[in-house]
């Protein structure tokens, strides 16, 4: 039977009279990749940043690994990795000595250069903050949420920026991280990358969850409707010929 590893239930978010978040329920299930997707100001972060105990919510329930955000916001604390923004690091360190900066937050012993090894940054070690390339920076940032050796990761917008190759690179350090048993939240604004990645989306607008299902079910339900591209959905697209004529290796700047 699969595990519920998220419980939201009637979550409230409000600010004065305005409701950035209006009633919302969902779960998600360990394992899973789970796409929390909306346009901007739909709540989405607002909510994410509840789960993830950086904001209060109004009212409801809000459960991590069954532990209550209520009572017990430390112990959800030490099973959750979240992704800071690449602003968020200190730019003159090298990656060794931020690794080891932010294990000591968490009183982790870790070997730094394995951590850089599984995101394939193991030769920037040495290397600056600063002098990484975007994709180098949005890999290492991967990197830190896994430093506590949580069961959920929550990464906000992680290809944003990023050219064909390392976006893809992206993608595959994002399964591989699901493999080894990690439960991952992601928000994203490119709907191809939450179809290839997400086992399951929910879909917020206005504060509310309009739809939430995998993204087959999504698709087949809106072809139910009726609806129809006004061209013929091909079997590649331009993103895919890029990718074959320059190759997957990744180009860093």
């Amino acid at each position: 039977m699969s595990k519920v590893i998220i419980s939201v239930k009637d979550l409230f978010k409000k600010y004065g009279q305005f409701e950035a978040v209006k009633g919302i329920s969902f779960e998600v299930i360990e394992g899973e990749i789970f796409g929390l997707l909306g346009p901007n100001g739909a709540g989405k972060s607002t909510t994410l940043e509840i789960i993830e105990t950086l904001r209060e919510k109004t009212s409801g329930e809000v459960w991590v690994n069954g532990f209550n955000l209520d009572k017990d916001p430390n112990s959800i604390k030490q099973v959750i990795g979240v992704q800071l923004q690449t602003s968020g690091f200190y730019p003159g360190l090298n990656l060794v000595e931020l690794i080891d900066l932010f294990a000591g937050l968490y009183n982790r012993k870790i070997v730094a250069r394995d951590l850089l090894k599984m995101v394939n940054l193991e030769d920037k070690a040495k290397s600056k903050f600063k002098d990484l390339s975007g994709g180098q920076k949005q890999r290492f940032s991967i990197a830190t949420t896994l430093i506590n050796d949580p069961k959920i990761i929550f990464l906000d917008e992680p290809t944003t920026g990023l050219d064909p190759q390392a976006r893809r690179n992206l993608w595959d350090l994002i399964k591989t991280i699901r493999a080894k048993g990690t439960t991952v939240i992601i928000t994203t604004h490119y709907m191809d990358e939450a179809e290839v990645l997400c086992d399951r989306i929910a879909i917020i607008d206005s504060g509310n969850i309009i739809a939430l299902a995998t993204p087959d079910k999504l698709i087949d339900d809106l072809v139910a409707t009726g609806f129809e591209r006004p061209k013929e959905v091909k079997k590649a697209n331009l993103e895919d010929v890029f990718i074959h004529l320059t190759g997957h290796n990744l180009r860093e700047e």
